[in-house]
This record gives structure tokens, sequence and C-alpha cells, in this order.
């Protein structure tokens, strides 16, 4: 059962999702928050699986409870917002939050996407993510002449995490390199565990800010060779 807490300061907005979730026989709501504080509260009390978080709340945003949530662990977040502007979605990334969708998402793709961060996943396919990370991740670049932090990997991981930058999921990936998706969602684990990441997110992001994405120039194989 993926426990979930749903935290927004319109009680309208949390009854629409509580009936969205009511169906699902694998998802329970455990709790709502009308603020960023209760969240954060009711995070630690109740450990749910998924908090889904405003990021306009009273008291505390839906940013910094993303933040305080992160930290303490246990909880995945998922963010969700009218505002599609790329400051709030990079913040909230960066605050910890390992999916972002629009409130008017249709409720099929909101109750998706609380599975697939439940399941350890994270949200990448909506365009805005991927050109928000591209936007922001660009502005840094590493220092010339330092190895960068995927040099680690081996050529069929850097590969893969290629893929991952483009938003693509396991299977597409699968199609795309001609394997079964068990080695792929190997080989994303072993991704993450060497680069010490939390979830995709994180590894999209590492991957545009170290230039391995959109830096055809360098050959990332020879790192694996060395």
């Amino acid at each position: 059962m993926i426990t979930v807490l749903i935290a927004d300061d319109q009680p309208l907005m949390r009854a629409g999702l509580r009936l969205i979730f009511e169906p699902e026989e694998d998802i329970q709501v455990v709790a709502e928050a009308g603020d960023g504080v209760q969240a954060v509260g009711l995070c630690q009390t109740l450990q749910p699986d998924v908090a889904i978080l405003d990021i306009r709340m009273p008291i505390m945003d839906g940013i910094q409870a993303a933040s305080r949530v992160a930290d303490r662990g246990g909880t995945r977040i998922l963010v969700l917002t009218t505002f599609d502007d790329d400051d709030y979605v990079y913040r909230a990334l960066r605050a910890g939050a390992s999916g972002f969708l629009l409130k008017d998402a249709p409720p099929e793709q909101i109750v998706s996407g609380v599975r697939t961060i439940a399941a350890g996943d994270a949200l990448l396919a909506p365009a805005i993510t991927r050109s928000l990370i591209e936007q922001y991740t660009a502005r840094a670049r590493p220092e010339p002449g330092r190895r960068p932090p995927w040099s680690e990997l081996t050529e069929r991981e850097v590969v893969v995490l290629r893929l991952m930058a483009q938003g693509l999921a396991n299977s597409e990936i699968a199609d795309n390199l001609h394997l079964g998706a068990s080695t792929v969602k190997t080989h994303v684990g072993h991704i993450l565990m060497k680069l010490d990441l939390r979830d995709r997110v994180q590894a999209v992001v590492l991957a545009y800010q170290s230039g391995l994405v959109g830096d055809d120039s360098r050959d990332p194989a020879s790192w694996d060779r060395e």
C-alpha cells in the first residue's frame, strides 16, 4: 500500500485529490495539511511514502517544506502546482522533489505520478522539467582538466545516463539499446549507487552539470578505459 500525504492550502483541492485516489486499491491518503509546517510535522510523524506538496502555502511554502522533508528521508516528494514558472520547478527539484506536475494534469497522470515516485523513480517526462534542467544546469560547467563525476561509470552506464538525461524511461532505454528491461534497471541502480544519487532527477541534473549531455565533443568512453 502506498501511503500519501496531501498538502495544499485550498480545502477544495485537497478534497479533489483525495477523491482521485479513493478508487485506487494500492494508494491510501493518510493525512492532509493546509500549510508547509503541518506537512513537515505530519511527514515526520506518519512517514508517508509520498508527500504531494503545493508550492504556495502559508506559514511555510512547499519548497521549504520539501527541503525539510527530504532532509529527514523516507518520504518522497511530488510537487503539484498551478505555476509552471521555471524558477519554481528548479527550486523544487533542488529542494529534494522527485517530481513535478501541474494541477491541471489529468487524474490518471497524477495517480501514475504517485506510483512512479513511490517506486523510487522520478517524473522527468514533462518537457517543462527537461527544458528547465537544461536551462539552469548549463550555467554550471565543470572546471577544465578536472575528472567529471561520471568518470567512475562504465561505458555502458555512461550511455544509459545519457539516455536518462534525455527523459527516456527504462523501457525506452531498453528498446534503444536492445537490452532487457531488467538489465537497464540494474544499470540505473549501479549509476545511482556509484554517483551517490537519490534518484533519476539528481542523475539528470548531474549529467547536465558535468557536461555529459549537451557537449558532443567529449568522449566519456575514454574515461572507462583509463
